[in-house]
């Protein structure tokens, strides 16, 4: 997939990229087709569990609503397209996860292993390496306490939530395969992938209302109110995770794809952009729509998760391998993205 300022460095003989993108009905994968169709220069396969919405489903070459448990469903296609990157954003998120960790683990990782193998079995076909990009979480850390401590990539991978868990583990596939797979065969280049890992905070959207997320607090507090309806927030007023613009979660995935593997010194990085306290937001959300009804009740089983979470992540090796600058940070993300899309899409609801 092209990206500004980037050349795509993979030699092809065809007219377009192809890419498959599991998870198409989530918040990410919405930004990254809408980004990859104003290219024109894009072959986008996507599968989800539910049907995408009609002006989705049109940007795709093909959509598919089925499983990423479904071997035969992968291999189908698979035989029917050359991919050049697979975007795995498929996953059953953290709230639900606690709550059925055994089908969590089913999807997050024996989904994510199917499309491992699909990705290998690319690579010999093709003779070439396959990108495959992985869309993971700070989810994968687990603090003792409150700290103010920035934690980096390597630091506090102690996750407490089977989402965490499973999380941490995929990347760890991802390096096994991208580094390890066949190193007893006479020639272990054959099949081996190019494996990318952002790590994102939590990301707020104005388009698509978010189900199932530990940390969603945000983002719901922020279409209650544009709705006119009363929030009451399940963390404390002084909780405080970092965050991102689901904007640019989308362009921090193509800047990693885009970037050279000669300037990249790990697999796996972290992205953020503002990290304000819940009260913050509330705050911020008050100014906005000065009617709004927020308070603060917190749910300790959740909190509990949250602050075992870092209040703030150190991004400076994405800085330095591949130049990540967000473009949305706080004030900015408010005023020119967040609030004019979220009072459009419910004024007109």
């Amino acid at each position: 997939m092209c990206k500004p300022r980037e050349t795509c460095s993979r030699p092809s003989t065809r007219s377009k990229n192809a890419v498959l993108i599991p998870g198409a009905n989530g918040e990410v994968a919405h930004g990254l087709i809408d980004y990859a169709t104003n290219f024109g220069d894009t072959e986008i396969v996507a599968t989800d569990l539910s049907s995408l919405d009609q002006p989705l489903r049109q940007k795709c070459s093909l959509a598919i609503v089925d499983d990423i448990l479904n071997v035969n469903i992968l291999e189908s296609l698979s035989t029917a397209h050359d991919f050049d990157t697979i975007f795995q954003l498929a996953a059953l998120l953290s709230t639900r996860a606690e709550r059925q960790p055994v089908l969590a683990h089913q999807v997050n990782v024996d989904g994510t292993l199917n499309l491992l193998e699909i990705a290998v079995t690319q690579s010999r076909v093709q003779g070439r390496e396959i990108n495959f990009m992985y869309q993971s979480s700070i989810a994968v850390y687990g603090l003792p306490g409150l700290t103010v401590e920035k934690v980096r990539e390597s630091g506090w991978r102690e996750p407490r939530t089977m989402y965490g868990i499973n999380k941490l583990y995929c990347k760890l596939l991802g390096n096994y395969y991208s580094s390890f797979y066949r190193q007893l065969d006479a020639d272990p280049s054959v099949g081996r992938l190019d494996f990318r890992c952002v790590r994102f905070p939590d990301l707020i959207s104005p388009v698509t209302v978010p189900t199932g997320g530990t940390s969603d607090y945000a983002s719901e507090m922020l279409h209650h109110v544009a709705e006119g309806k009363p929030y009451t927030c399940f963390v404390r007023e002084d909780t405080q995770i970092p965050f991102m613009a689901m904007l640019d979660s989308v362009q921090a995935l193509l800047r990693l794809e885009a970037a050279p593997r000669k300037s990249l010194s790990q697999l796996v990085y972290n992205v953020s952009a503002f990290n304000p306290s819940a009260l913050e937001q509330s705050q911020l959300v008050h100014r906005a729509f000065p009617k709004s009804r927020v308070s603060f009740v917190p749910d300790l089983r959740r909190e509990a998760i949250l602050d075992s979470w870092p209040e703030d992540i150190d991004t400076r090796a994405a800085v330095r391998d591949w130049r990540w600058q967000p473009q949305y940070l706080l004030t900015r993300a408010f005023k020119e993205y967040l609030l004019p899309h979220v009072r459009h899409r419910h004024s007109s609801a």
